[in-house]
């Protein structure tokens, strides 16, 4: 173990040639990261989640509430002992060779037996008084952690000139607000990676999942070298739209239309000028031209910036979504589902006949035009 623990803090990997950790030992008259200062964050992250549930049940339950949100769910599907025996026990999702057989067996057209296992799947599906409360939460906390992250930077020199998160690198004191910051968002990361198998499942969860793994490693990875100063720009820049979304959901879900329509288009250009604007331009000018001079590459500056290259990824397949939906909102005066969407219902099972009936022809999505359809179904994290 001790020979596994040499190789994996390997001073030649991690820090600076001629740096070792010896040099970036706590003293009297400097703190530096250390890594034992991250296990904080799973107390830290408990904490949060406790908090959540709180905040959910006493504050933003009666706020939906007063806005007249219901915890009814979606529509129930009508009673059927075959299609639930087939349901529960073969597959939610029939073929076309089943649906012809069932469709023989119960005299119903194939039609109301596809509407029957949609509307049976979004049983499962939880209320959008749940949906509120949930979003209600991230709105809260992204508006407090990137307020708190800009009142932070815009006393430090970095904010203003780059160059100096590598100035004295790395021998940079570690101050209480930094260390706050750091170990308040790491914490919020794995609380969402815990919380993210309960919460509402959405069809992107693999790549939320890995979202939060690269968050994670990269807060982590950037405070044991401290790369921090950088990893504050990074935080709260990535901050900075989340809000808005959460935000616009919440409109959504209360029914304020025209409010929901002008916050995500806030949202949308908060996003991709940070995203793909200022995070390249800005960010990643510094981590690999500015650092390169300064410093100099070594191992982990390799890897932070791979990380970083890897979240900019991430960044680019968002904004693909954002602007796909955009379009058809501007093409089509509405949105329909999209890639992420996390609930199946559509208008022909909400203005349906009962099976065996003919529907009648939907012309809107949840009855609404704008971006109604995305932001009952579009991202829930960006960072994020």
């Amino acid at each position: 173990m001790a020979g596994i623990l040499a190789w994996f803090w390997n001073e030649r990997f991690w820090l600076p040639h001629n740096v070792t950790w010896a040099d970036l030992k706590n003293t009297e008259e400097a703190t530096f990261p250390q890594a034992e200062d991250l296990y904080l964050a799973f107390p830290l992250a408990f904490c949060i989640f406790m908090v959540r549930l709180i905040f959910e049940r006493f504050v933003a339950k009666p706020c939906a509430i007063a806005l007249n949100i219901q915890a009814n769910g979606p529509q129930i599907a009508q009673p059927n002992a075959i299609l639930e025996k087939v349901f529960t026990a073969i597959t939610k999702h029939p073929d076309e060779k089943r649906l012809e057989g069932l469709s023989k067996q119960l005299d119903w057209d194939v039609r109301s037996i596809q509407r029957w296992f949609r509307q049976r799947r979004n049983q499962e599906k939880p209320s959008t008084l749940k949906r509120f409360c949930e979003s209600m939460w991230r709105f809260s906390f992204y508006l407090y952690v990137f307020t708190y992250g800009v009142r932070f930077l815009k006393k430090t020199p970095w904010l203003w000139n780059t160059r100096h998160c590598w100035y004295n690198y790395p021998y940079q004191p570690l101050t209480p607000d930094l260390h706050y910051y750091y170990i308040l968002e790491l914490s919020f990361y794995w609380s969402l990676m815990f919380s993210q198998f309960t919460d509402i499942r959405r069809k992107d969860f693999g790549i939320m999942f890995l979202h939060h793994l690269v968050s994670i490693f990269l807060i982590t990875f950037s405070y044991v070298n401290n790369m921090a100063r950088v990893g504050t720009l990074v935080l709260c820049l990535h901050d900075s739209a989340d809000a808005l979304l959460e935000a616009a959901k919440m409109a959504n879900y209360a029914k304020f239309q025209k409010m929901c329509d002008l916050l995500f288009v806030m949202f949308a250009m908060v996003f991709i000028t940070t995203r793909l604007g200022i995070f390249p331009l800005w960010v990643l000018n510094t981590t690999l031209f500015e650092s390169w001079e300064i410093v100099g590459p070594y191992p982990s500056w390799w890897v932070f910036n791979l990380l970083l290259l890897l979240v900019q990824g991430l960044n680019c397949f968002w904004s693909y979504l954002i602007v796909k939906i955009a379009c058809k909102a501007i093409s089509k005066g509405k949105v329909s589902k999209d890639d992420r969407s996390d609930i199946e219902s559509s208008s022909d099972e909400e203005n349906s006949e009962p099976p065996g009936k003919s529907p009648h022809t939907a012309t809107t999505t949840n009855g609404t035009s704008g971006t109604n359809g995305y932001l009952l179904t579009g991202p829930c994290s960006l960072d994020d």
